[in-house]
């Protein structure tokens, strides 16, 4: 589980709803059926509106994928390259074929072994690797662009509840001043959640997704270059401290030791 995440969502509904509470509001007032409908299912059903069903019907896996995030150990990924690199020195790149049923479940791994086995040339080899990278960040890109979406429609969702509560209430205004006051402010409960699902979780989540994604996108390099480095015969000391490099500092400094 990503810790940040839920951290972030529980501290901000806390600091939200807890003020609230503070200046004597209660939570079961905000649980407004109609309100959350309007909301909810109107920015779902904006997002099946500008995307394609089979993308929005993919927003609980991405959602799942946000709060308990894939982890890449760019340690242990160099690791395994300078053990290939290794092999491929001692034996030859043929050699690597006997590693392929340890990295069956890394498919982008995996691919790029098969097309070094199969003798493709690095040139052709880094761009078949590239273009795959590129498939896999751009599905990231279309979930990060529908959370983004769901973010700047939520709102206006909420207006719209609002203004719809608006209309009904005062058109079944009676006589009675504090029952018409009360349901002006039920009325803006849908532009609450309106903001609320947008700045806390929808927009948030999508940043998460595109955090997620520059860091597979580090994970796919270290291993296109590694890939490429084995292929051209480079010693496994070299490539160990050139992937150290595209490292952030808090991680080469963890790899360092161990090249040594």
């Amino acid at each position: 589980m990503d810790l940040a995440t839920v951290i972030g969502l529980g501290l901000g509904l806390v600091a939200i709803f807890g003020s609230f509470m503070m200046e004597g509001g209660t939570i079961l007032a905000l649980l407004q059926p109609t309100a959350l409908i309007i909301v909810l299912g109107g920015t779902v059903a904006t997002a099946m509106i500008g995307f394609s069903l089979k993308a929005v019907m993919q927003l609980p896996n991405v959602i799942k994928n946000a709060v308990f995030p894939q982890n890449y150990d760019y340690k242990k990924m160099i690791d395994t390259l300078v053990q290939f690199a290794t092999v491929a020195r001692r034996d030859g790149v043929l050699a690597l074929e006997r590693e392929l049923e340890n990295v069956k479940d890394q498919r982008f791994l995996y691919n790029g072994m098969m097309h070094m086995i199969d003798g493709i040339d690095a040139d052709s080899v880094r761009t078949l690797m590239e273009e795959e990278k590129d498939s896999i960040l751009e599905r990231h890109e279309v979930n990060a662009a529908i959370l983004n979406k769901m973010g700047g429609y939520s709102p206006t969702m909420g207006i719209i509840g609002t203004v719809l509560g608006l209309i009904s209430t005062l058109a079944a205004a009676g006589e009675n001043p504090t029952e018409l006051v009360e349901k002006i402010a039920l009325a803006f409960i849908a532009t609450l959640w309106g903001v609320f699902m947008a700045n806390i979780v929808w927009l948030p989540l999508a940043d998460k997704l595109k955090f997620r994604s520059a860091e597979e996108a580090l994970l796919l390099d270290l291993i296109t270059n590694g890939i490429i480095a084995i292929q051209n015969g480079t010693s496994p000391t070299l490539i160990r401290r050139n992937l150290e490099l595209m490292l952030p500092p808090t991680e080469r400094l963890a790899a360092i030791p161990e090249a040594a």
